[in-house]
């Protein structure tokens, strides 16, 4: 194990009964998780490398129940991990021997929708396509679409400031969220925004999307829902080269078109997804783009007309607009399905870095580079338009000393996103993953004014303690 974990108070651990027994009394017996069996499920989450027992794990079902799970943890020094649905691929919901897990995949409901106003409230445990689910038959959606929207939940979107593949036009999470109800660790229930569209004072819900569970537990959102528009056709563009695909991109951008979705896939996972989903994608290219717009079948038509224009240039060897819902679907079931089709051939680790769109040609090559220099191999499958990259390292996990090669690899590609005027992760999250690579991003007053705002909300440092800072140089409680 590379990545450290901090030492387990042995204090807690010798009240574990005691603490069993107290949250006993605040939950049902079916909401509390203690035997080692049952815990295991909760051991890990998408970055299943790594995996430390939990303590507990309570599972409650109202935002009352929540506050005085906190309460109860606050007052006898209990570490908390907030857990949405476990889908977190940089460890940002893997718990410790000391802490309990507070899972609120219970919390499931839509409570309100307001389709004049556009808004839904919902659980913060309801899935990310149970939102779109609920609204769709007045023709309404909400627009963030992680990979993982069956399984992933609202409370890990916030948590992690998630995308998707339709985040180009429609913003993250961030750009669709515009309240919460929150729990603070000492138990008190706060609301932050609501229905309406801004509110006054300062941009609490702007810290609290995208603070990794560090700052309170999200029970409740507001969320922006959107008319889907008249229809949707995606374009695929095959390359011969990866420079060429990456010029094509900043091309398309650079004109100032914002398709809904810009998304990027190389040779090997072309591949890779082909083999799996049988969606039609050309095996003879280095590169492939999905260029999908809306709108009503003439500017749909207009604005693809535009786009093939722009990609000449490149000399794209396949083009082939979607005629019909059966080939859109192919299209997308490929790209949707590229983590899950890549785990079939081989152990990996999906990175996330971002780039200017500019630097995608000098970027996507030195990351061929970098990874061949460990003797492993890529496959790359990310939103392009944007500049979210998504490597997937691939090694076996079989062979001694493999994975520690693939995550150095990782490494050295997002400081290589860093070095280019990127950043180190683009919806992911820090997690534990990149937690020691914080200081490539920021220098070390940059890092004590963000742990000084979190220490206004945790000042202990019990909730989800060991993600996001590196653990030297962390201020004192």
């Amino acid at each position: 194990m590379t990545i450290a974990f901090p030492k387990p108070d042995e204090a807690v651990l010798a009240r574990r009964k005691d603490i069993i027994a107290g949250l006993g009394r605040l939950v049902p017996s079916e909401a509390l998780i203690v035997s080692e069996d049952e815990r295991r499920a909760f051991e890990t989450d998408g970055l299943t490398a790594y995996r430390q027992m939990p303590l507990a794990v309570v599972l409650p079902s109202t935002t009352e129940e929540v506050s005085a799970i906190m309460r109860f943890c606050h007052e006898h020094g209990v570490k908390v991990v907030p857990r949405g649905a476990g889908t977190s691929l940089c460890g940002g919901a893997i718990p410790q021997e000391d802490a309990i897990v507070l899972g609120v995949a219970k919390m499931s409901q839509v409570i309100d929708i307001d389709f004049e106003g556009r808004t839904a409230r919902v659980q913060s445990g309801i899935t990310n396509l149970g939102i779109s689910q609920a609204v769709a038959h007045e023709g309404f959606f909400y627009a963030p679409d992680p990979s993982s929207q069956l399984a992933c939940t609202i409370a890990g979107n916030i948590a992690m400031n998630s995308g998707g593949a339709h985040c180009l036009k429609y913003g993250v999470t961030t750009n669709n969220l515009l309240g919460v109800t929150m729990v603070l660790l000492d138990g008190t229930v706060v609301e932050i925004g609501g229905e309406h569209l801004d509110a006054p004072g300062y941009d609490l819900l702007g810290l609290i999307c995208g603070s990794e569970g560090q700052l309170g537990v999200v029970t409740e959102a507001v969320v922006r829902i959107l008319r889907a528009a008249e229809g949707a056709r995606p374009a695929l563009m095959g390359f011969s080269s990866v420079e060429d695909a990456g010029a094509c991109v900043a091309a398309i951008i650079g004109a100032g078109i914002i398709p809904v979705a810009l998304e990027y896939m190389d040779k090997p996972a072309i591949q890779i997804c082909e083999a799996f989903a049988h969606a039609g994608y050309p095996l003879d290219v280095e590169a492939m783009l999905i260029v999908e717009v809306e709108g009503s079948d003439q500017e749909i038509d207009d604005m693809l007309r535009r786009i093939v224009a722009i990609a000449e240039p490149f000399k794209p060897k396949t083009l082939k607009v979607s005629q019909s819902e059966a080939e859109s679907a192919a299209i997308w079931k490929g790209r949707k399905s590229a983590f899950g089709a890549t785990g079939r051939i081989a152990d990996y680790i999906c990175m996330d870095g971002t780039i200017p769109t500019g630097q995608l040609p000098y970027v996507l090559n030195r990351i061929d580079e970098i990874v061949k220099s460990y003797g492993l191999g890529v496959a790359n499958v990310f939103h392009a338009g944007d500049g979210n990259l998504h490597p997937l390292v691939m090694f076996n996990t079989n062979v001694p000393g493999e994975m520690e090669k693939a995550e150095k690899a990782g490494e050295d590609i997002l400081r290589l996103c860093v070095e280019v005027g990127g950043c180190l992760t683009g919806e992911h999250g820090v997690g534990i993953e990149k937690r020691d690579l914080m200081t490539c991003q920021f220098n070390k007053v940059d890092l004590a004014q963000q742990m000084r705002v979190r220490g206004v909300f945790d000042p202990l440092w019990l909730l989800n303690p060991a993600k996001v800072f590196p653990l030297e140089g962390r201020l004192a409680a």
